[in-house]
């Protein structure tokens, strides 16, 4: 397919989506909307995530921390500006404290950089739980004012649409192509005159804005927040599997992966927790064994790889087992012996 081609049937896919998401809540339970919630909070996390991450092999674990930092901002806010606002206001104090952070870490890679902001993800929580506690004198917040329930599910809708239309028109830019020459080697990137430290910049302030835009819309989804509900750590954690379980360098696995688990989640994690988390684990080893390109580079080439790779796994086996190669071995090794 054409560039031209290519860039109508993803738009085209993404208005489906889109139209699809906009009728579910005048048909569906207050469950399905709640589902349809997470299932777009993640979509959105995961696709920024991987607009940055997958692209430059930079392993990021500070998505907690720009989602917390949103749901605080808008919390404090809400009762002082209309409610659009206080959720750019949380995406715009996300992306200013993700272009301090970079500025310290982002001359790291591998191990280095996952654990600093890990760390930094931790040092963040617990200052929050320490300001909470002893300037306010409080756990955490309780949200007095809350929009209507259309509303945060229209506005979580647009930013989750949002994130997937700007990964779709980034992956045509010179910025998405100077991220992707970052990830397959920086030092040649530099020689190449890209100022890879800008670009490594921008594209993680722009991670942590949608971030910090969809913690401060989610956030009145529990009309009370504290430090250890909006930094969870296991909601940084689940959107890194889930861009690679889905693919990070593909456009749509993120949002085929978020769907996937939501439902996982919802059918298994009150139920069996511990499966749950097996199940999360299992699937990225067989990712990463098996399918390196994620979910969405599933083809049908793919399913006649692994048959054809079982069948002869199998008739090895059986000609194993039935004797015959050792026996032909035993023949191969006479006859060059001259027996």
């Amino acid at each position: 397919m054409s560039y031209r081609q290519l860039l109508v049937r993803d738009l085209l896919v993404l208005l489906a989506i889109a139209g699809w998401a906009l009728a579910l809540p005048y048909w569906g339970s207050e469950f399905i909307v709640s589902l349809a919630l997470t299932c777009l909070m993640y979509v959105g996390l995961s696709s920024s995530w991987a607009l940055f991450c997958g692209f430059t092999r930079y392993l990021s674990l500070a998505t907690s921390a720009f989602f917390g930092i949103g749901a605080y901002a808008c919390a404090l806010s809400l009762e002082h500006m209309p409610w659009l606002q206080a959720v750019a206001l949380g995406a715009g104090i996300a992306a200013a404290i993700a272009l301090v952070m970079g500025a310290a870490v982002l001359h790291l890679r591998g191990t280095y950089f996952a654990v600093l902001t890990f760390g930094m993800t931790e040092l963040i929580r617990h200052a929050v739980t320490y300001f909470e506690k002893s300037v306010t004198g409080t756990v955490g917040r309780v949200l007095t004012v809350v929009p209507a329930r259309d509303t945060i599910y229209l506005t979580v809708l647009v930013l989750a649409l949002l994130s997937v239309a700007v990964s779709i028109v980034v992956r045509r830019t010179r910025f998405g192509l100077a991220l992707a020459g970052i990830g397959a080697d920086e030092q040649r990137a530099q020689t190449l005159g890209v100022d890879t430290r800008w670009v490594k910049l921008a594209g993680f302030a722009m991670t942590a804005a949608f971030a910090g835009a969809m913690g401060a819309a989610m956030s009145v989804r529990w009309t009370y927040i504290d430090p250890h509900t909006v930094f969870n750590p296991f909601i940084g954690f689940q959107t890194v599997l889930i861009a690679l379980i889905g693919g990070a360098l593909t456009l749509w696995g993120p949002l085929i992966a978020a769907i996937v688990f939501s439902l996982l989640a919802e059918t298994l994690r009150l139920q069996a927790p511990q499966v749950y988390m097996m199940t999360l684990g299992l699937l990225l080893i067989l990712c990463v064994l098996y399918l390196p390109g994620g979910l969405a580079s599933l083809r049908w080439e793919t399913f006649r790889a692994w048959w054809n790779d079982t069948r002869g796994w199998w008739k090895e086996r059986r000609y194993a087992w039935s004797g015959d190669k050792a026996r032909d071995q035993e023949r191969a090794r006479r006859h060059r012996y001259g027996f």
